[in-house]
């Protein structure tokens, strides 16, 4: 019984497929977020040289997700990436009060490239679990995310290492991606 509700449900609700570009600045925890979506688990990682690609299903969503390295020789490269993107993760590390303005200078650059027009944009505020992390509220303030006018953003507070908040940020960026969908597909 179980298997036929399955099989209607995918055949009345298919998944839809999303390119998500998650970015940010080298240590952010963004291939940490990759795996712990992807496999429920921490994995060791190193500095990614290049990127790394997976397959995320969630919520009727397969998330096809580019993690791609955060070094700033690498950055340049980001904007081959850009290209059919419904939503970008930009990855912060709270801990790092020294290179938040470097941070907000990379989001800003690559949000002003036209390919990623409109995309969505989810922050994850990374590292909440460090004493002395920035709660996202100062994030948000600190990366200009208020002077974004009209861009669908939304900023959410996350530690890889447990899981925390990775969910929520994910149900956001599911919902913007939906509604834009159907927005696209009402006209």
């Amino acid at each position: 019984m179980g298997k036929s509700i399955s099989r209607l449900a995918k055949r009345f609700f298919p998944n839809r497929r999303s390119k998500i570009l998650m970015v940010g600045l080298d240590a952010s925890g963004k291939t940490t977020i990759l795996y712990k979506l992807k496999l429920g688990e921490i994995v060791s990682t190193m500095p990614t040289i290049g990127f790394n690609v997976e397959t995320v299903e969630y919520r009727n969503i397969s998330f096809s997700i580019w993690d791609v390295g955060g070094q700033s020789k690498i950055r340049p490269l980001w904007r081959h990436y850009f290209e059919n993107t419904q939503g970008l993760i930009f990855v912060v590390d709270s801990n790092d009060r020294e290179r938040i303005p470097e941070a907000r200078n990379e989001l800003h650059r690559i949000l002003d490239d036209k390919e990623l027009s409109n995309a969505a944009l989810l922050v994850f505020a990374n590292k909440q679990d460090f004493p002395d992390a920035m709660p996202a509220s100062e994030i948000a303030d600190k990366l200009g995310l208020y002077s974004l006018g009209q861009r669908c953003w939304y900023i959410q507070s996350t530690s890889a290492s447990s899981g925390e908040g990775l969910y929520e940020g994910l149900d956001w960026l599911s919902n913007s991606i939906s509604r834009k969908e159907g927005s696209k597909n009402a006209k």
